[in-house]
Parts: structure tokens; sequence; C-alpha cells
């Protein structure tokens, strides 16, 4: 009987975690953390199902938190080059 790996579930879950708090005002460096987990925690159980011979399964739920957690790294950057932007402008004035 197969199993699903840990690593992989663990990266789809803090991926689905970070999205989820990226859109929450305060939460972003808590989505930020997530996000960088869940990627480690993707490659780990991708590599970790690969080298099971068959005994695990998880390798869409690993690339889910890889996904996951890119686009929240990506968005939490955005987030941070607007909020300078805007600092920066009102400074200005």
């Amino acid at each position: 009987m197969q199993r699903n790996c840990g690593y992989a579930i663990a990266a789809m879950v803090l991926g689905i975690v970070s999205i989820v708090s990226v859109f929450i005002p305060g939460f972003n460096l808590i989505g930020l953390i997530c996000g960088v987990v869940a990627i480690i925690l993707g490659v780990v159980g991708k590599n970790t199902v690969e080298r099971s011979n068959g005994e695990l399964t998880g390798t869409g739920m690993a690339t889910a938190g890889i996904v996951l957690g890119i686009i929240t790294v990506g968005l939490d950057i955005l987030l941070l080059i607007a909020c300078g932007a805007i600092i920066g402008s009102m400074s200005a004035l």
C-alpha cells in the first residue's frame, strides 16, 4: 500500500496558509516565511517521493506547495515594492 509523503503534505498545507495570509493585513511576514518553507519542503518532498521506488506518493502535493510558495514570495516582493514606492512618494511632498 502506498503512503503519502509527509513533506509533500506539509508543503501543500504551508503553501495554502502562505497564499491566504498574503491577503490578510499584518500577516505578510508570516506568509513570506511559510512560502519559503513550503518551497523547501516541496523540493524535499519531490525528491523523497522519487527516491522511494513507488512506496510513497505525493508529487502533486509537493508541486502545489512549490507553486503556491513561489506565488506568495512574488506577491510579497511586489507588495514591499509598492509600499516602498508609496512611502517614497509621500516623503517627497
